[in-house]
Parts: C-alpha cells; structure tokens; sequence
C-alpha cells in the first residue's frame, strides 16, 4: 500500500503481521525495549523487520534501527527513512540520499479520531473544506483521520531536517480525490505556516484508503530549490 505513494526509487516493505519471531531484533534494539509491554514491542520489531527488508532492497546489509528525539529512526549512512505501524499494518520506506531529501510516511486504522482529538488537529480553514472532527464521513473518508495522518507524514519530512517541533496547526492541508478502481485515493497540499530554509513552503504528498487502513506519504527532493522551490517525484 505505501509503495504505490512512492516512486520506484524508494524501497518499501510493508507487513499485516502483529508480530515477528523471537531473534528478529538486534542486541541494540532489543535493549531499546527491554521493559516495554507486548504491543510496544510488536510495534516496534516488526517495522524493523520491514525496514531491514527494505534495506536488502537497496543492496544494504541489515543493522540496527534505533532512535533518536521524537522517535525519529537513525539510518545508516547517505540513507533517509520513514516507519509507520498500527494494528494491522506496519511499514518502512527507505531511498538513498543523492535520490531524497527527506520522507514520511504513515498508516492509520480507517476510523474517526478518539473524542477530542479532532479539536487539536483540524484548522479552522481545513474543517470548512470537508467534514469536520465530528461529522463522519464524507464521500465514505474518514477525513479527520486522513487529516491527523497526512499531517504526521508533514512532520516526518520535517523533524529530521531542522530538528525542531511542528505543531499540527502549523500546517494546512488541502486534499484532492482521485480514486482508481480499487481504493479511495489522492494528493494533498501542505502549506506551511512556519518557514524553514531547509524545506519549500509547500510539501506535497498522497494518500490511499485500503482495507481498513489509511495511508500517507510526502516526499521531498534534494533539488527542490533548483527546481524553483517546488517538489518533484
């Protein structure tokens, strides 16, 4: 699912499995969640079981994946990532650096946002183009959950870029619907509302909605600035 919002050049691997076989972690990781409860642990080993698939894909041998602020993944060198995982989907998408800036990736349960949440995450201009925290669905998209997802996928790209916070108000989205004959699907804008010289102004991503799941990505290359500020896949 995720490798049909990437170009061919990205790496994917995804899984619908909860859990992988005992020895899948590296030493490091396993350190890393030594006292953490089942789901933590589910979590985080089998999104490293498919970024290490995706690393074979690259011609990589397969190392650790551990973490830094924000759960940001450290990859190894002249490599950019993303990791993704909820119940019943977990993903990596890894591309080298000379093809990538920089990536996010997300997945989602195909369902409203938890009471409250929606508040947080919706900007008044984004809940006027479609239904807003409250209103369902429109058009059978869950549009606040598409919304929280796209925006963790903005955040993705961004934090390993300028190391800082971007809060979910700080970027508005706007989405566009271009289904295909098996799934709900699209693009999407991401204006930023907070400037940094290491990314445009505008972040565009896609999203898909399959099986249950929710999925989005955006991708930023390294030529963006000579390509007048503007991206390109």
């Amino acid at each position: 699912m995720i490798e049909s919002l990437l170009p061919a050049y990205v790496s994917c691997a995804a899984t619908r499995e909860e859990s992988v076989p005992d020895g899948t972690l590296f030493p490091e990781e396993e350190a890393v969640i030594a006292r953490s409860v089942p789901k933590r642990r589910n979590d985080f080993a089998t999104a490293r079981a498919c970024a290490r698939r995706a690393m074979g894909r690259l011609g990589l041998e397969p190392v650790a994946v551990l973490h830094g602020k924000r759960g940001m993944p450290l990859w190894p060198d002249g490599i950019v990532g993303s990791l993704t995982h909820c119940d019943g989907y977990r993903a990596a998408a890894l591309a080298r650096e000379a093809d990538v800036l920089s990536l996010g990736v997300d997945a989602e349960p195909h369902a409203p946002l938890p009471e409250g949440v929606g508040e947080l995450v919706v900007r008044p201009s984004e809940r006027e183009r479609f239904a807003g925290p409250r209103a369902g669905t429109a058009g059978g998209i869950h549009w606040d959950r598409l919304l929280f997802s796209a925006k963790e996928s903005v955040f993705k790209t961004w934090y390993p870029l300028t190391l800082t916070e971007l809060d979910f108000d700080e970027a508005d989205l706007t989405f566009h619907r271009e289904d295909d004959d098996r799934a709900a699907s699209g693009t999407f804008t991401a204006r930023l509302l907070r400037a940094d010289p290491a990314l445009p102004p505008v972040l565009d991503g896609k999203w898909r909605v399959e099986d249950g799941i929710v999925a989005t990505a955006v991708l930023l290359r390294p030529d963006w600035r000579a390509a007048g500020g503007s991206q390109s896949s």
